[in-house]
């Protein structure tokens, strides 16, 4: 079947139809290599809406694209379809988990959980110290607890692609690389987002992310991403912690510097 998003001739083969969808991604480096290696077997493919959001700003869609594969499994990835650069231009991602596709589709701007992000009057008239003291208030709340549902997913790919994002000069260093080597189940918890004034006069997004793992020897290890815009061109930055604390305090002082 033909992309539906991106229509072709309908009598594109296979290969063709990968080769466009890699190339347009802007992650699909991301992409685990076993995932890229095991699509070039691929003997025909299906390409379907799985779901589609539309508002005055921003336009979103995922689809689904299944591979029948020579070995007779069939595999899938999702295509995260939006316009929320700042350009305005369409930008397409690609992930092999719906869950990641499901929480990369949660960190655009109306991709936020009720009541985050909203626009609250009384927050805006308490000016620049009371927004920062409510950033401060609701950075060092902590996280009810809950119950853990680790999935057994190419965990400790996952946990590489992670710490390979992240851009703080303090991230987790070696040893905490080569304990995840043998993660062989995580669970991702989003514990934190907001749209926060920030000190350059702008709203800035800030979300923070546990990706917890479960470790061959029983053990657990957790990173805690956080995502956020409060950069001087606006861009997208994360920094990755391994403890939540120090991830809580990053944000803060984010929010702060000028």
């Amino acid at each position: 079947m033909n992309d539906p998003q991106d229509p072709h001739d309908p009598y594109e083969t296979t290969e063709k139809h990968l080769e466009r969808l890699l190339g347009r991604a802007l992650n699909s480096f991301d992409l685990p290599d076993t995932t890229v290696e095991r699509l070039e077997s691929a003997l025909a493919h299906s390409s379907a809406l799985y779901s589609s959001h539309h508002s005055a700003s921003l336009h979103r869609t995922t689809h689904r694209h299944t591979y029948l594969l020579a070995d007779g499994t069939a595999l899938s990835l999702w295509e995260l379809v939006h316009n929320s650069g700042r350009d305005g231009a369409e930008h397409h991602e690609l992930y092999a988990d719906e869950g990641e596709a499901r929480l990369a589709a949660s960190r655009l701007p109306a991709g936020l959980d009720p009541g985050w992000g909203t626009d609250r009057s009384e927050d805006r008239d308490s000016g620049e110290d009371g927004d920062l003291e409510l950033l401060g208030t609701l950075l060092s709340r902590s996280i009810p607890a809950q119950p853990r549902a680790y999935v057994p997913d190419n965990s400790a790919d996952h946990a590489r692609r992670v710490l390979r994002r992240a851009e703080n000069a303090d991230r987790p260093g070696v040893e905490t690389a080569r304990r995840l080597r043998v993660a062989f189940a995580h669970h991702i918890t989003q514990a934190f987002g907001r749209q926060c004034p920030v000190r350059s006069g702008r709203d800035a997004g800030f979300t923070l992310y546990e990706h917890a793992f479960l470790l061959l020897d029983g053990s657990e290890l957790s990173l805690w991403e956080v995502e956020h815009t409060a950069t001087p061109d606006g861009r997208h930055m994360c920094e990755v912690y391994t403890d939540e604390h120090a991830a809580r305090e990053a944000m803060e002082h984010r929010a702060r510097v000028r």
